[in-house]
């Protein structure tokens, strides 16, 4: 027996780059299509220019870290508002929710950025050094003038489409137009070089490089999909009722024999496969149901004469009604099941509920905070007098007067601080930081009880909004 134990077999393996080959179909069309949108939309809306007056800006989306707002088109969210944002990112979780239950993972295989950018990618890499096969052969040959040569096209290519991405990125946070042209004079602010440096190397790496290994191992959203997915899910699956015992076809054969499936193990579907995965072995982890391998294998069965479908979109439940020979459900009876209504009437109740938050929301924003040290103050003529502190904000693009009133008990008095009027000038969209004095002559209610209740008015004469803070009066007490 040899006393040298050995080695333990490595538990890892290095990436074998997967190179997919061009296919055509309804899926492929589908993902070109989002793929153009979701760029031109992510590439083109800093650029897009909307007017809302001489003190605001006209970029139509814009997060104004300098002076804490966010813009979208008509809509202005401030920081105390950021319960919008945080609204919309529960509805963007409850939308992945609903769509994963409904059709599987649909936002990894179409929409989402990693699988966005790395169809360009892909694309890039297929124009400058052809399809899968040459694409082997390059990867398996030495390196040569020609091999160099390609490589760097495409990286330049590449780092383009990425130094792209992190510029569009940095125009969301200033104004696009001249933020463009300090970064081409090397007037920008430090910050703006380093996130376009970042962008660009995240994205040339994991869009050029990384690129499923980024979804199966980076990405948490595969392992948490299990427990959104159910046996009435739709997802892409192989009938393999209908596709075994596969075999090659034979030579002068229109079709397979009788004794065989439809598949002719082409190797179709795995090898336009952007995860490298072969889906007869049934539902993997790293599929991103991009619809693919449907085309590929709908391509060869159109040409050996076979019905389309071996490879689809459907439920667990249709392959066991399938393989005894029932029809399948409707596809609206898996899309409406008790777990995806439930998501859609959670998703579309807090939309219904911002929405109407943002119609209800004033121009005018106040907060009145009592001052705690003293409670009150006791003046010469026996009057108990109480401080506030007022910040009042000004949303509107420009500068307004505000009046102030008090409501409750009729011999309170109303007084500002190094002002004689009851109003004060906030400009456009800024806030205001004013004292106020609340009087109780003495003798009256307000004075003798240990607190009461007030209302305080803000009233703006122009557009006649009226905005109430309640708060209390502190007295004496008996």
């Amino acid at each position: 027996m040899n006393s040298e134990a050995s080695p333990p077999d490595s538990l890892y393996a290095a990436r074998e780059p997967i190179f997919p080959r061009r296919v055509k179909g309804a899926f492929r069309t589908l993902k070109w299509w989002i793929m153009g949108v979701t760029l031109g939309i992510y590439y083109l809306t800093p650029w897009i220019r909307w007017d809302r007056g001489p003190n605001l800006p006209d970029q139509a989306v814009l997060v104004d870290l300098a002076h804490r707002r966010f813009f979208f088109f008509m809509v202005e969210i401030w920081p105390h508002e950021f319960y919008f944002v945080a609204g919309l990112l529960i509805m963007a979780g409850l939308g992945l929710f609903l769509f994963t239950s409904a059709l599987g993972r649909v936002w990894c295989g179409y929409a989402c950025p990693q699988t966005v950018w790395t169809d360009l990618f892909i694309l890039v890499e297929r124009w400058i050094e052809g399809d899968r096969n040459a694409r082997l052969r390059l990867h398996r040959q030495k390196w040569n003038g020609e091999k160099i040569r390609k490589r760097l096209v495409k990286w330049a290519v590449w780092l383009l489409i990425g130094l792209a991405t992190g510029g569009a990125w940095v125009f969301y946070f200033t104004d696009a137009p001249t933020l463009a042209r300090d970064l081409v004079a090397l007037d920008a602010h430090p910050v703006a070089y380093l996130t376009m440096a970042f962008l660009t190397a995240t994205t040339f790496a994991f869009g050029g490089f990384a690129r499923e290994q980024i979804c199966i191992y980076a990405c948490p959203w595969p392992r948490i999909q299990a427990a959104m997915m159910d046996a009435d899910t739709i997802t892409i699956a192989y009938r393999e009722w209908r596709g075994e015992p596969r075999g090659k076809l034979k030579k002068g054969a229109a079709a397979p024999d009788a004794v065989q499936g439809d598949c002719i193990d082409c190797m179709a579907c795995v090898n336009v496969c952007p995860m490298g995965i072969d889906i007869r072995n049934g539902q993997q982890m790293a599929c991103i149901t991009c619809g693919l391998c449907i085309d590929a294998c709908n391509d060869i069965m159109d040409k050996i004469g076979k019905p389309r479908g071996l490879i689809d979109y459907l439920a667990l439940t249709d392959e066991t009604a399938e393989r005894a020979g029932k029809p399948p459900k409707s596809v609206w009876k898996h899309v409406f099941r008790p777990r995806t209504v439930v998501y859609t009437v959670l998703w579309g109740g807090i939309g219904i509920g911002l929405i109407v938050a943002l119609f209800l929301r004033t121009a005018i924003d106040v907060n009145i905070t009592p001052v705690r040290n003293p409670l009150y103050v006791t003046l010469s003529d026996g009057s108990i007098r109480n401080t506030y502190d007022m910040r009042l904000r000004n949303k509107h693009g420009e500068a307004r007067d505000f009046h102030l009133s008090v409501a409750g008990d009729g011999d309170l008095h109303l007084s500002l601080e190094g002002a004689e009027a009851l109003h004060v000038s906030v400009p456009a969209n800024e806030t205001l930081t004013q004292r106020v004095y609340l009087t109780a002559p003495a003798g009256s209610a307000a004075a003798q009880e240990h607190r009461s209740g007030l209302t305080l008015w803000i009233e703006d004469p122009v557009s006649n909004d009226r905005v109430r803070q309640d708060t209390i009066f502190n007295g004496k007490g008996n």
